[in-house]
């Protein structure tokens, strides 16, 4: 992984979303991670989009990201391994304050993960798309990644459902979603699923430190 000054201050802005193996609604978020997953492990995949952002001097606007994982048993028992995928139109100093910023070395609410995590299985970069509207989220993460949610509406139908106050490192806020397509395959990790029954979520995040 990239090599950090701690003295660099950063902050980004946009949007996120992510689908996991678990039935919807995951009881992670809900339990303070201390739940097992419904499927007694959980494969995720968190996509990123970075709409405002600095790190240091380096602009890392329009620069996305994601976060692919897997813990095999409730999260907060740890061993969780975790991947990072930067988008290969960043130039290489946007990637590296990615990377640091994603695994949570340059710190921010990812290194609250730092102890979770037992095995890093490294960085790559592929072609990265984001595309949303309304409660619709998808993306793909060149050959790695192919998802997309729907979010569940709440009384208001114009607008979804949400978790507040959550421990969740991207935000403590998250809109429910159901994913409708679900499909990793990266870092040795392998989830495919199309039946509209796993979970998702998505947000906006503001990260900084």
């Amino acid at each position: 992984m990239a090599k950090t000054n701690d003295k660099v201050s950063w902050r980004v802005k946009g949007e996120y979303f992510e689908t996991c193996s678990c039935d919807y609604l995951c009881p992670c978020p809900t339990s303070n991670l201390s739940a097992r997953p419904t499927k007694g492990s959980c494969t995720f995949a968190f996509v990123h989009r970075i709409d405002d952002g600095k790190y240091g001097d380096v602009s890392l606007n329009g620069v996305l990201f994601a976060v692919i994982g897997r813990t095999p048993e409730a999260m907060d028992k740890g061993n969780w391994s975790v991947g990072i995928v930067t988008d290969e139109r960043a130039k290489p100093e946007q990637r590296d304050a990615v990377v640091a910023i994603a695994s949570g070395q340059a710190g921010g609410p990812m290194s609250a993960l730092g102890p979770l995590i037992s095995k890093f299985l490294g960085v790559e970069s592929k072609p990265i798309k984001f595309q949303m509207s309304g409660m619709s989220r998808s993306a793909t993460v060149g050959d790695m990644v192919n998802q997309a949610i729907e979010g569940v509406p709440g009384g208001n139908q114009s607008e979804p459902m949400y978790l507040d106050n959550t421990g969740h490192p991207v935000s403590s806020k998250l809109a429910l979603a159901r994913a409708t397509r679900s499909h990793i395959h990266a870092f040795g990790l392998n989830w495919d699923d199309e039946t509209g029954r796993n979970n998702g979520h998505f947000a906006t995040f503001d990260w900084h430190a």
